[in-house]
């Protein structure tokens, strides 16, 4: 728990929270200032700031109640789809520094755009260096 973090305060029942979820690691709740109706949220109960914070299990049992969660949510507000994020350090637009996992129900005439649409131009990147970030990447898996 961190005293000074919002989601650890609702956690602790400190701040009351619309739950939709809750077992022993895992809690969901309905997000206080909503992108759409039935906007929710899912945090692991323990303090992690960081998607990669998260132990393995851990990690494993927040998207399992990701997964579990996205077909209730878009049935009670019958959606047409939602976005499934999690904004990961404060460059990427986490305002809480607390993992949390977003489920946010899409309706056909929403106005909003696909995840691709917050980016700028795409970097023009050579084969080469596609082929240095690939491997980059799969030497940092190496445990």
């Amino acid at each position: 728990m961190s005293e000074d973090c919002i989601f650890c305060s609702i956690v602790a029942g400190e701040i009351p929270s619309r739950t939709v979820y809750e077992d022993d690691d895992v809690l969901a709740f309905l997000d206080a200032n909503p992108l759409a109706p039935g906007h929710t949220l899912v945090i692991p109960k323990a303090h992690h700031e960081h998607v990669q914070d998260m132990p393995s299990d851990l990690a494993g049992d927040v998207f399992a109640v990701l997964n579990r969660l996205v077909e209730p949510v878009e049935s009670a507000v019958d959606a047409d789809g939602s976005t499934v994020a999690f904004n990961n350090g404060e460059v990427a637009g986490q305002e809480v520094p607390h993992t949390h996992g977003h489920i946010v129900p899409r309706f056909e005439d929403d106005g909003s755009r696909p995840i691709h649409s917050i980016f700028g131009d795409r970097p023009n990147l050579a084969d080469d260096e596609l082929d240095d970030i690939a491997a980059s990447i799969a030497d940092g898996t190496d445990d």
